[in-house]
């Protein structure tokens, strides 16, 4: 039966929080609000937040700096997933990931038809590694955000659950990059 196993440690993790958005600013920025406020009321620690427009380039520059930086384990983004003209946070950054998480998206768009309905198909929501680093790409809402840290992240990013989590694998992220390395 999954669930969190009590006699084990609960390891914090540095998390960074990315909100995309040509409207909004850090003032009045709800959705990064509910995802700092989720994260460090888990017990993780807020390792940076940043508010950027939807400018691929600015949002690419951002996630790269963040991958590179040893003390981020985590990024999150939220905002740009829609289909308008100006929304391209997914197609900014699925190009960095070394690895897909398909099941991300398809676990969230489950999560979120029980809240909107097939309105959940007007979002790109997605999630991947970006060398030793997990990036999930969040829509813009609050609601959604709420979805995605509730019913899929709290659970995954915390060495506890059981059968498995993302936190467990951490120490052999870093395979496919060596494999890599020896093979060139």
């Amino acid at each position: 039966m999954p669930g969190i196993d009590d006699t084990l440690p609960f390891v914090p993790l540095t998390i960074a929080v990315l909100t995309v958005s040509d409207t909004r600013s850090l003032a009045d920025d709800t959705s990064g609000d509910t995802l700092a406020e989720r994260l460090t009321k888990a017990g993780h620690r807020l390792g940076d937040r940043d508010l950027l427009p939807d400018d691929a380039e600015a949002i690419r520059t951002k996630v790269k700096s963040w991958c590179d930086d040893p003390a981020i384990d985590v990024i999150i983004t939220t905002g740009g997933t829609g289909f308008t003209g100006r929304d391209v946070t997914p197609e900014t950054i699925e190009p960095l990931f070394d690895k897909r998480m398909d099941g991300f998206s398809a676990l969230f768009h489950r999560i979120s038809f029980d809240k909107i309905g097939t309105s959940t198909i007007q979002s790109r929501a997605t999630a991947g590694l970006i060398g030793t680093t997990f990036v999930f790409v969040l829509p813009g809402s609050p609601g959604a955000c709420k979805d995605a840290w509730d019913g899929i992240l709290s659970t995954q990013l915390d060495y506890r659950y059981r059968p498995c989590n993302f936190v467990e694998i951490m120490p052999r992220l870093d395979e496919h990059l060596k494999r890599g390395k020896l093979q060139t």
